[in-house]
């Protein structure tokens, strides 16, 4: 291998001065990539913040640059180090540039693309998370299949040529449904999340006995691409027990991790979330934040190496609220500001990804919010991994850091040459951009309201009260994670009816997340009441974890009075819950359907199947299926306009496209008093005809 050593770095950058002057001497060392001397170069002063970053990197190890494979290191003792200013590995200088990417929220067809992009931009580090209540759904029951094979994407990066920092958790954050802890945690009705609270650290020491067997054999000194293991995840902005990071610190090196600990924090918590012997990172987006890199960061931990953790590219969107975008030019600003101060850099996103199905998180500080089911996060990468200005800007970035090719002409400039003879020449090639297609209107020939679905779904559960979905006594014994609830009981009288909701319970208008009142007019006899409530996603951060029980929460009361005997559906659309419904189930759409109700129709694919994109135009809120993958959820609300449809779920031919579809865009959920002809809930007074709207699937442009 070659060790670069700045011999002279000079810089002619008087007022008005157009070039900078370099001098670099190459060393010759043991390897084939061994070159000569090379010439002084002369290079125009646009490109000097590239080179005076690249001053500190040409004096390290090729292990530094990004197009050096993990698997071509055979010699493997010390690891990543942590001892001074300098990450070292195997005794060589080394700056981390990763960027991150969750394999649960990328079609694992698609996983080799969006790691070639990444290797491409110039970075030379994979980050992700790993979700806790995805892998272990139940309790004991654990799934790395598929999607969810955490340890082949882990070697697919290490096959690319990335080196990998692993967030195990627990609790991960990422905008992801209870922060990524399952569901199930809360049947304890004491449980403290968080904490070392016995309840919790029983099932953390379950889940890591199994995790960490998978991970063990994937650390770098055993030859596979993991460096760094992060500890939990932003605990300083929650720290409610002392005693739980240490904990975590000793569950992982009790259960074999050997490589690097780190702990990551943003400006509210770094001072609360560090652990002894592990290093302390930050997670930021603005300039005005970086004087914790030089001075809170140093107070906390002496001189070691400096790293933002996650720099924040963009950001994530909730239901009714603005679409989040980060100016290309502030990225790049803030990037080269950091690397300028001589910190490594994890650029969270790289690539989002979506939130599939219903994995995604909410916000609740002043109000709840749901997240979006995209999670586009402006970043490097769009939703569908297509290239972005950031990525053209960051690869020159990155590219000149790795290392510039100067022109064969040293009396040419830089800016004389073609950018495929300097800009970038040191990366791969970034692969091409997989086809997009806008396929015809699909408009639903089928329909089954979700009443006359009922007894195809499994037997109700009966129970005297209400019972909050993660309680359900179903799936093992393990409740209802995700999806909707149906609760259904008998009335006899009118009046007002209340109950604690979360998050939206669909009755006769729409019943948001809280406390709520809805009028009920009078009727004469029995009249079956149902109240439909939708799992909105369990809040993802602060301290309101704890609290995140979903369905009906404790009694609900008709006029102060509370209503008894129950039947209970768990409609939680798994994959298989559309098999259940065989053809001669299904009717064809009426002149006036009877909402809620489940929507069927036909995609024609004539050709090898690109990528689409899903609008719904006249459609108010529900959930799309797609040959069974549920692609999540869209309301009209916005600010998502559009569902990510891959075409690797696609079939060349007739594939099934299902919706799931709560109430009409015509006619809206009132206030005030509403009636219950039938007992069939979401029906209207009054409504004469509702013209099905068309299912679309468009390219998004």
């Amino acid at each position: 291998m070659l060790k670069a050593t700045l011999v002279e770095f000079l810089a002619g950058r008087r007022a008005g001065a157009e070039w900078c002057v370099v001098w670099l001497l190459w060393e010759g060392c043991p390897g084939p990539e061994k070159e000569a001397e090379k010439p002084v170069s002369v290079v125009p002063a646009h490109a000097w913040d590239g080179l005076r970053m690249a001053s500190r990197l040409l004096c390290s190890h090729r292990l530094n640059w990004s197009s050096l494979a993990p698997s071509w290191l055979r010699h493997r003792q010390l690891g990543l180090q942590a001892k001074d200013q300098n990450f070292m590995l195997e005794d060589s200088a080394f700056w981390i540039f990763g960027g991150s990417v969750h394999y649960f929220r990328v079609p694992r067809a698609y996983w080799r693309d969006r790691l070639l992009k990444m290797k491409a931009c110039g970075l030379n580090t994979l980050t992700t998370y790993v979700p806790w209540n995805l892998h272990e759904p139940e309790r004991g029951k654990f799934d790395f299949s598929g999607n969810l094979d955490m340890e082949a994407f882990i070697l697919l990066a290490a096959e690319v040529g990335l080196w990998v920092i692993l967030r195990p958790g627990p609790y991960i954050c990422s905008e992801i449904d209870l922060g990524g802890l399952p569901s199930w945690l809360l049947q304890d009705s004491s449980m403290k999340l968080r904490t070392t609270y016995e309840g919790f650290t029983k099932a953390v020491d379950l889940y890591f006995d199994h995790l960490m067997a998978r991970v063990v054999p994937l650390q770098y000194k055993n030859g596979g691409p993991i460096i760094a293991v992060q500890v939990e995840n932003e605990y300083g902005s929650y720290n409610k027990d002392p005693a739980y990071m240490p904990y975590i610190k000793k569950a992982l090196e009790d259960r074999g991790i050997v490589e690097l600990l780190l702990t990551s924090d943003n400006e509210d918590g770094l001072s609360k979330g560090t652990v002894d012997g592990v290093l302390a990172t930050i997670n930021l987006q603005s300039q005005n934040e970086l004087r914790l890199l030089h001075n809170f960061l140093q107070s906390v931990q002496g001189v070691r190496p400096k790293m933002v953790m996650e720099y924040w590219t963009g950001w994530f969107d909730s239901w009714g609220g603005p679409h989040h975008i980060l100016d290309t030019s502030e990225v790049l600003r803030t990037v080269s500001a950091i690397i300028d101060a001589g910190a490594s850099i994890n650029l969270y996103m790289f690539h989002g990804g979506t939130n599939f199905g219903f994995i995604n998180g909410a916000m609740h500080f002043q109000d709840y919010m749901s997240d979006v089911t995209s999670y586009d996060y402006d970043a490097v990468l769009t939703e569908a991994g297509d290239y972005t200005p950031k990525y053209i800007r960051l690869r020159e970035l990155f590219g000149s850091i790795s290392g510039v090719k100067v022109p064969e002409d040293v009396r040419k400039p830089l800016s004389a040459c073609s950018p495929a003879s300097w800009q970038g020449a040191s990366l791969p090639l970034p692969p091409d951009l997989l086809p997009k297609v806008r396929y015809e209107p699909v408009v639903p020939a089928f329909y089954l309201s979700l009443w006359d679905a009922l007894p195809y779904i499994k037997e109700p559960v009966t129970s005297e009260k209400p019972v909050n979905m993660e309680n359900l006594p179903i799936n093992d014994g393990n409740g209802q994670s995700f999806g909707y609830t149906l609760y259904e009981t008998t009335i006899t009288s009118s009046g007002i009816l209340s109950a604690l909701v979360r998050d939206r319970g669909q009755v006769r208008a729409c019943w948001d997340s809280g406390f709520r009142q809805c009028p009920l007019c009078s009727w004469q006899g029995f009249t079956v009441l149902r109240i439909l409530v939708e799992n909105c996603g369990r809040v993802n951060y602060g301290e309101n974890i704890d609290n995140q029980r979903k369905g009906l929460i404790g009694d609900i009361y008709l006029n102060d009075t509370p209503l008894k005997k129950f039947k209970i559906y768990s409609l939680d659309m798994k994959k298989s819950f559309f098999q259940r419904f065989t053809a001669e189930k299904w009717d064809p759409v009426p002149g006036v359907p009877t909402l809620p109700a489940f929507f069927l129709g036909a995609l024609s694919v004539t050709s090898f199947p690109y990528d689409t994109f899903v609008k719904l135009e006249g459609w108010e809120k529900g959930v799309v299926f797609v040959n069974g993958y549920n692609l999540g959820r869209y309301w009209n609300i916005g600010p998502q306009e559009t569902l990510y449809l891959p075409g690797v779920w696609l079939n060349e031919g007739i594939n099934q496209v299902g919706v799931l579809f709560l109430r009409p865009l015509l006619v809206p959920a009132l206030p005030g008093s509403q009636s219950f002809p039938g007992g069939a809930v979401g029906e209207q007074e009054g409504q004469k005809s509702w013209p099905a709207p068309s299912l679309r699937a468009l390219m998004w442009l």
